[in-house]
C-alpha cells in the first residue's frame, strides 16, 4: 500500500514530438515533481542498450554477411553446401542477464535482417518432436499437430510437424510474384529476387547447455538436408565455454556447422561500466553509502553475477530512499534543490535539525549562530542552501580525484588499493583513505615507479581533470600540465624519479596536486549527506537476499497473515484447527523427533480435523480416519516432502525422517 501510494505521486512529462530526439547516456534529467524516480529507469534502459551494442552489431553483421553470401550465389566458395552458418554467442554465467540480450537480438534481426526469427529454450524442447513443433509454431504462426490425423481433421489450420512443411511454407512465402504492367530485365529480376525475397531463417537456442545433446544432434542432421531449400542460420547462446559445442556434438554433427565465435564482455566489465556511469559520477545526486554498496557487490560476486539484479538493487535503494527519507525532495539537481529548500515546511526544517550531520555542524558554530540555526527558520533555509552547494562541490571534486588516485595506484604491484576503482571507492566511503596502511604503502611505491610509467599515469590524470567543472579541479589541471612540461625536460637523464633532487621536487608537487584530505573524506563527514545517501543496508539485503525457508515456515506457522483470515488467528500463537491441511500437518510434525511414525501422525491429524468439523468429542466417530481424511493427509505429507521438510527413510518403512529444526 505504501509503495502504491508512493507511485501515485510520480509523473512523467514527455516532450513534444517536434523536439523529441534520440536519447544518449546522460541526457535524462531529474524531475523534482516525480521525486527523481524516472531518471534512473530511463538511464538504465539506455545503458543496457549501450552495454550490448557492440556484440549485437557484430551478430547483425554476421547475419547480413551470411544472407548476402547466399544471395550472390557464392555460398559454395565460403563453405560446403550442407553447412549451416552458426554464431556461437558466449554470454557468460550471468544467466539472468541473458533474456534482455536475446530479446534485443531478436528485435534487431526482425527489423534489419529477416522476419523469420524464432527463439527456443531447453525446457520446452525435451524431445525432437517438441523442438520441431516450437520452431514451426514460432516461424509459421500456426498450430502444429503431433502426427495425429484425427487432430488434423478437427483443426483445418493445423500443419504437419516436419521440416518439409517449413520448407514448403518458406518457398511459398518467398515466391516472386510478377507485378502487372511492369517489366524488369533478367539481371534486375535476379538481383531483386535474391536480395529481397530470400531472407534467412534464424533459430536462436537461448541456453545451449540445457538441451539434450541427442535431440540437438538429430535436429542439426535433419536441418542440414534442407539447407539447399531452406537458408537456415543458428545462434547458440552459451553460458560457460565455447568448448561446450565440442562436448555436446560429435565431429560428424559439428562438421555440418560453419561456426563463428562471438564473445560478450564479461559480467565484471559490465558491472564496472554500470558503476562508472551511475555511481561514480556527480551528474546524479542519489548515492549509496559504503555498506549498501558492499551488499550489492557481494550479492553480485557470490550469488549470480547478474548486472541486471545489481541494477534492480539500485532501483530498490532509490525507491526506499525517497519513500523513507522526508528530505529526499532535496536530492535533485542544484537549482531545483535550492528552490525546494525555500519550500520546506516547519516539520521538514525540524527534521533537518535532527539530522546527525547537521547536529555536528551546529556544535562547531558559535553560540549566537547555534541559536539562529535552531530557532530561526529563514536563517536555517539560507544555511541549508549553502550546505547543499557545498555538498555539490564535494561531489564535483571527489570523483575526479578518486579516478586520479586509482590511475596512479592501479599500476603498482599487488594493487594495494584494489585493482578495480570500486574497491578504492569502498575504502574512501568507509574511512579516511589517507589513514589506511595500504594508502601509505602505495605512496611509497609511487616513488619507485619508472619515469615513463609515471608520466603515462599523469597524462591520464590530466585527461580526467580536463573534464572536471569545479574551480579547484581546473586549477589542479593547470598545475599538472606545468608539471608534465617539467618532466619533459628530464627525458633521457635517469630512470627513477627519486634519483635526483629535481625529480624529488616533482614528486612532492604531485602530492600537492590532489590532496586526499581535502577531496576524499567519507561522505558522512559532509553536512546534510543524509539527503542524498541511502544507508539502510539491512533493508536491501532483506529484499534481495531472500530466505525461502523462513518465508515458508512463517506461512505454515501463521497462515492468517498470508490468507488475511482473522478466524485462523489464535491468541496463544498455535495453528487453528480450521487452518489448511498442510499447516496442521506441519504443526504436528514440529512436535515429533527425528523419525516420525506416519500412523501416529495420521491419527493426530484426524483428531485435529474432526474438531475443526465440529464433531462431538464423545461420539464414536470423533478422530476416526476415513477415506477423505486419509487422502487429505497424504496430500499434505507429499507437499511437505516436496518443500523439503521430510523425506522417506529406509530405517523404518512406516516412518519418515524430519529434515528441518528450529522455528522461524
Amino acid at each position: 500500500t505504501c509503495v502504491h501510494s508512493f507511485f501515485q505521486g510520480c509523473f512523467v512529462f514527455k516532450p513534444s514530438s517536434k523536439k523529441r530526439k534520440t536519447r544518449s547516456l546522460g541526457e535524462t534529467c531529474v524531475n523534482p515533481k516525480s521525486k527523481n524516480i524516472t531518471w534512473i529507469y530511463v538511464l538504465l534502459e539506455v545503458l543496457q542498450e549501450e552495454l550490448n551494442k557492440k556484440i549485437l552489431d557484430s551478430l547483425l553483421d554476421f547475419a547480413k554477411k551470411c544472407s548476402t553470401t547466399r544471395q550472390h550465389c557464392d555460398w559454395a566458395s565460403k563453405m560446403r553446401a550442407n553447412e549451416i552458418p552458426t554464431a556461437a554467442l558466449v554470454l557468460g554465467v550471468n544467466v539472468p542477464d541473458h533474456d534482455m540480450t536475446f530479446q534485443s537480438l531478436f528485435d534487431l534481426l526482425k527489423h534489419s535482417v529477416t522476419p523469420h526469427v524464432v527463439s527456443v529454450q531447453a525446457k520446452e524442447c525435451g524431445v525432437l518432436k517438441h523442438l520441431l513443433k516450437r520452431v514451426l509454431e514460432g516461424l509459421m504462426d500456426v498450430a502444429v499437430d503431433d502426427d495425429d490425423e484425427e487432430e488434423m481433421e478437427q483443426n483445418p489450420r493445423s500443419v504437419h510437424c516436419s521440416l518439409s512443411t517449413l520448407s514448403d511454407w518458406y518457398t511459398a512465402k518467398t515466391k516472386v510474384t510478377a507485378t502487372p504492367g511492369k517489366k524488369r530485365n533478367v539481371q534486375d529480376e535476379d538481383e531483386h529476387h535474391h536480395h529481397h525475397q530470400t531472407p534467412p531463417v534464424v533459430i536462436i537456442f537461448k541456453d545451449l547447455e540445457g538441451f539434450n545433446p541427442r535431440v540437438l544432434q538429430d535436429f542439426i542432421s535433419i536441418c542440414s538436408r534442407y539447407i539447399d531449400r531452406l537458408p537456415l542460420m543458428f545462434i547458440f547462446g552459451i553460458a560457460t565455454s565455447p568448448s561446450t559445442v565440442q562436448h555436446m556434438l560429435p565431429h560428424s554433427v559439428s562438421s555440418l556447422l560453419c561456426i563463428e565465435l562471438f564473445q560478450s564482455l564479461s559480467c565484471t566489465q559490465h558491472l564496472a561500466t554500470v558503476i562508472d556511469k551511475l555511481i561514480l559520477t556527480a551528474q546524479f545526486p542519489f548515492k549509496l553509502n559504503g555498506k549498501v554498496m558492499q551488499v550489492l557487490i557481494s550479492i553480485f560476486l557470490y550469488h549470480d553475477f547478474s548486472v541486471r539484479n545489481f541494477i534492480k538493487g539500485l532501483q530498490l535503494a532509490l525507491l526506499e530512499h525517497f519513500h523513507s527519507q522526508p528530505l529526499s525532495i532535496l536530492c535533485c539537481k542544484k537549482k531545483e534543490a535550492l528552490l525546494n529548500v525555500t519550500l520546506l515546511s516547519g516539520r521538514d526544517l525540524e527534521t533537518v535539525r535532527q539530522l546527525p550531520s547537521f547536529i555536528r555542524f551546529v556544535e562547531k558554530q558559535e553560540a549566537g549562530e547555534q541559536v539562529k540555526l535552531m530557532t530561526d527558520d529563514d536563517h536555517l533555509k539560507e544555511a541549508c542552501q549553502k550546505l547543499i552547494k557545498d555538498l555539490r562541490k564535494y561531489h564535483k571534486s571527489y570523483y575526479p580525484v578518486l579516478r586520479c588516485l586509482h590511475t596512479l595506484t592501479s599500476l603498482l604491484p599487488r594493487y594495494p588499493l584494489g585493482k578495480q576503482i570500486r574497491e578504492l571507492h569502498l575504502i574512501c566511503l568507509e574511512k579516511n583513505v589517507w589513514e589506511n596502511e595500504d594508502y601509505q604503502s602505495a605512496m611509497k611505491l609511487l616513488k619507485m615507479l619508472a619515469k615513463d610509467e609515471l608520466i603515462t599515469s599523469l597524462r591520464k590524470c590530466s585527461e580526467i581533470l580536463s573534464s572536471a567543472k569545479s574551480k579547484k579541479m581546473k586549477k589542479a589541471f593547470t598545475e599538472l600540465d606545468e608539471l608534465l612540461a617539467k618532466f619533459k625536460h628530464l627525458d633521457g637523464k635517469l630512470e627513477k624519479i627519486n634519483d635526483i633532487p629535481s625529480l624529488t621536487l616533482c614528486y612532492k608537487k604531485i602530492e600537492r596536486l590532489s590532496p586526499c584530505r581535502c577531496h576524499l573524506p567519507p561522505p558522512e563527514s559532509q553536512t546534510l549527506y543524509e539527503v542524498c545517501y541511502y544507508s539502510s543496508s539491512a533493508t536491501v539485503r532483506r529484499h534481495l537476499n531472500a530466505t525461502p525457508r523462513t518465508s515458508i515456515q512463517t506461512a505454515l506457522s501463521s497462515p492468517c497473515f498470508y490468507l488475511q483470515n482473522e478466524s485462523l488467528k489464535n491468541e496463544d500463537g498455535t495453528v487453528s484447527n480450521s487452518a489448511p491441511d498442510i499447516c496442521i500437518a506441519y504443526k504436528l510434525h514440529l512436535e515429533c523427533g527425528r523419525l516420525i511414525n506416519l500412523y501416529d501422525w495420521l491419527e493426530a491429524y484426524a483428531t485435529v480435523v474432526s474438531a475443526a468439523e465440529g464433531q462431538d468429542p464423545d461420539c464414536d466417530t470423533f478422530g476416526k480416519v476415513d477415506d477423505v481424511k486419509h487422502a487429505r493427509f497424504i496430500r499434505s505429507v507429499s507437499e511437505l516432502e516436496f518443500l523439503g521438510f521430510i523425506k522417506s527413510t529406509r530405517q523404518k518403512t512406516d516412518h519418515v525422517a524430519r529434515l528441518t529444526w528450529g522455528g522461524c
